[in-house]
């Protein structure tokens, strides 16, 4: 059955239009065709219909239609627009948007381009972004790392404009052309090269505007492409990713009082049950015609067929106006470029082969702190999101959710550095980084990794606590330093000049060393009031804590820290003594054991041999 359509309880008050998921599972959203940007933050049980709006740094543009990506290190990239505040421009212009400063940055744009425009784009698996040109066959591709633009392949068709680009598990970038329709090329990363895709056995290009609709990669590997004329198309990927494919037709869009529907520039969405939500309205051949209303499609791999379903009640505007965003709860955000947005809710949910896994995660996690995930498929099985030239809006990286146990309770970790940005990686280890935000409270808690709205199984984790047994092996390790694996490790001149050595050289009693004195009994004392604090810190600090905390069962992360703060305090009081009465023996000055200094020394007589 169909899914169902809510609104959000608190509108943004500006006119909400494309959308990206941040990786610490806020959303960001731009003002249409204005240089203000917003963010949507999901309530405290992780429910994005009841979250709330907050501003965000405006922009250095203000562009509508453009190339637009979240990066592999959780920053936010976007160049070009077709408009820049209202006026029709091809806009030369780029920029990166970190959200751990709220700042936008200028970047350079790619060398000879003298404009981007609505130009499509596609972040390849190793993290660099693909960038075609509405002018000519020629592709940029940007270096988010050395922050540098470099020469893709040049394109097989006249230019990459109204294209809608879609990433394939075997790394490549497939693309109908729209100029030169029906033929279809793919981008090789490895090479850096375009080769045929064969052609669509159905024209999904509509001469006249040369638009097209989505295109999505499924669960199954193949993508199901969608047309701005009535037909959509479904494609196979070869074995090897410079072989052609093959295609093949899809089910035709049923016409809708007396008019045939076809998805003219128009958003999709890969959902977490495996079907394809998509926008289409009616079409008519002509150039400038964009029809009203907008009518909402499910397709279901599973049966091959296209099935109407309820449009929400801001579906009045053309397709192209709309924008779909999947949210790590499942559901999708539909824009239209108001102050209305709407939330749909599918029916079903995943098969468990679709779901990432977690393989490895530390079990304790402290607020502030990051850690290293690792696990199978956690990219997705696809971008999940497709629109075409006029933006892009994929959400093929790894989220991290942690649900407290005692209060119900969702937080979403920032990540980054994920080690690709591929699709459908298969039963190949891939990692994350996430960090642990402020607010969540200690104990025990449920961590789930999160791509394409699907979550994995829960992993146990306990936030802020460590339990005693544990802790008790490290105060034994603490324990085991003794005064002498100090001087081993730590104090090595020290060990160098021992009581028993010092009576074997032939240094004086009384031996001075930048004007003071320095006695065998000295060393006795120190070595005697080191070895007093230091079990003074084992009993009297370490041993009652223990207790402490064996009453307590738990020791509370504020309790560890300041347990370790103690101990390392008193160490550092320990060497600083230590120090202190080594320094009375300067470096060019001091002797090698059995060695007799140089102002002692008789030239008339041989050097003693150096002790072993």
């Amino acid at each position: 059955m169909p899914g169902t359509w809510t609104p959000l309880v608190n509108q943004p008050s500006f006119n909400a239009s494309t959308m990206l998921l941040l990786t610490d599972g806020t959303v960001m959203c731009q003002n249409s065709d204005a240089s203000d940007w917003h963010r949507l933050t999901p309530d405290a049980s992780g429910n994005y219909v009841n979250g709330t709006w907050s501003a965000l740094a405006s922009g250095l543009n203000s562009p509508l239609y453009y190339a637009s990506a979240v990066l592999e290190d959780g920053r936010v990239f976007t160049a070009g627009g077709e408009y820049d505040a209202g006026v029709a421009v091809d806009l030369l212009a780029a920029q990166i948007y970190d959200p751990t400063t709220d700042a936008w940055t200028k970047i350079a744009t790619p060398a000879g381009w003298t404009n981007i425009g609505d130009a499509p784009s596609c972040v390849l698996p190793d993290g660099r972004v693909l960038l075609g040109s509405i002018m000519n066959n020629q592709t940029a591709i940007y270096d988010p790392a050395a922050g540098t633009w470099s020469a893709g392949g040049n394109k097989l068709n006249a230019s990459s404009t109204e294209e809608t680009w879609t990433l394939l598990p075997d790394q490549s970038v497939l693309t109908l052309d729209c100029n030169g329709h029906p033929n279809a090329e793919k981008f090789n990363e490895s090479s850096n090269s375009w080769v045929t895709a064969g052609a669509s056995v159905t024209d999904l290009v509509e001469a006249a505007s040369i638009e097209i609709g989505p295109a999505l990669l499924l669960p199954d590997g193949r993508v199901f492409a969608v047309g701005s004329t009535n037909q959509t198309a479904l494609y196979t990927p070869p074995p090897i990713a410079s072989m052609p494919g093959t295609w093949v037709a899809g089910p035709t869009q049923a016409n809708i009082g007396g008019s045939a529907i076809g998805s003219k520039d128009a958003p999709g969405c890969l959902m977490p049950n495996g079907k394809v939500l998509f926008v289409g309205g009616p079409v008519d051949g002509v150039r400038g015609s964009y029809l009203t209303p907008s009518y909402f499609f499910e397709f279901d791999p599973t049966t091959n067929t296209i099935v109407q379903v309820v449009s929400p009640p801001t579906s009045g505007g053309p397709p192209y106006v709309g924008r779909m965003l999947l949210l790590p709860s499942g559901q999708v955000l539909f824009s239209i470029g108001s102050n209305n947005v709407q939330v749909y809710t599918p029916d079903g949910g995943p098969l468990p082969a679709w779901a990432p896994a977690i393989t490895s995660c530390p079990a304790y996690l402290q607020i502030g702190k990051s850690y290293t995930l690792q696990g199978r498929q956690l990219n997705g099985l696809s971008q999940a999101v497709s629109y075409g030239d006029d933006a892009q809006m994929a959400t093929n990286y790894p989220m991290v959710r942690i649900y407290v146990t005692a209060t119900g309770q969702v937080f979403y970790c920032r990540t980054q550095g994920h080690s690709t940005m591929g699709v459908a990686t298969g039963t190949t280890i891939q990692s994350t980084n996430f960090s642990v935000p402020p607010g969540v409270p200690n104990g025990s808690a449920q961590l789930f990794v999160v791509a394409n709205g699907i979550a994995s199984a829960n992993w146990p984790v306990t936030i802020g606590l460590k339990v005693v047994k544990e802790f008790k092996v490290e105060i034994k390790e603490i324990k085991e330093i003794k005064h002498e694996k100090l001087e081993k490790v730590e104090i090595k001149e020290f060990k160098e000049i021992k009581l028993e050595k010092l009576e074997k050289a032939e240094i004086k009693e009384h031996k001075e060393f930048k004007g003071e004195k320095v006695e065998v009994k000295d060393f006795k004392e120190i070595e005697k009031l080191h070895i007093k604090e230091f079990k003074e810190l084992e009993k009297g600090i370490v041993e009652n804590k223990l207790k402490d905390a064996e009453n307590e069962q738990i020791l509370t992360n504020t309790e560890t820290t300041n347990l370790m703060q103690l101990m390392a305090e008193h160490i550092d009081k320990m060497q600083t003594t230590l120090d202190q009465h080594s320094a009375f023996i300067t470096q060019p000055e001091r002797p090698t054991v059995g060695e007799i200094p140089p102002s002692e020394r008789d030239p008339r007589k041989p050097r003693p041999p150096k002790a072993p």
